[in-house]
């Protein structure tokens, strides 16, 4: 009887195992959509999308968030400087604009 039991556990294992592995491979969305009305007003409104599957599935799908999140991905550290660098570019360009708009302007004057 034991025998049974552990032949019967691990076809299981071996069918969740499976399971587990068409889902990752193949990728599972489950979606919900919760809205609270009184009298005719809308109160509340909560959309839950969960999507289940590898890290190759999800890039595939577009879906590569961890890329630029610095918590993930040490490239993401590198480009946290990028937005005050291109802020810094910006400020100087506006002061180079300025000074070449008075310079034209005091020169036609």
């Amino acid at each position: 009887m034991a025998i049974q039991r552990s032949a019967r556990h691990s076809l299981e294992s071996t069918n969740l195992a499976d399971l587990l592995e068409r889902v990752l491979d193949k990728g599972i969305v489950i979606a919900g959509d919760i809205r609270i009305n009184l009298v005719d007003v809308e109160l509340l409104t909560i959309q839950i999308r969960l999507v289940i599957c590898s890290v190759d599935k999800a890039k595939e799908m577009g879906m590569d968030w961890w890329v630029n999140n610095p918590a993930f991905c040490s490239r993401a550290k590198n480009q946290q400087a990028l937005p005050e660098a291109m802020d810094r570019l910006e400020e100087r360009l506006a002061r180079i604009e300025t000074s070449l708009a008075s310079g034209m302007s005091s020169g036609n004057a």
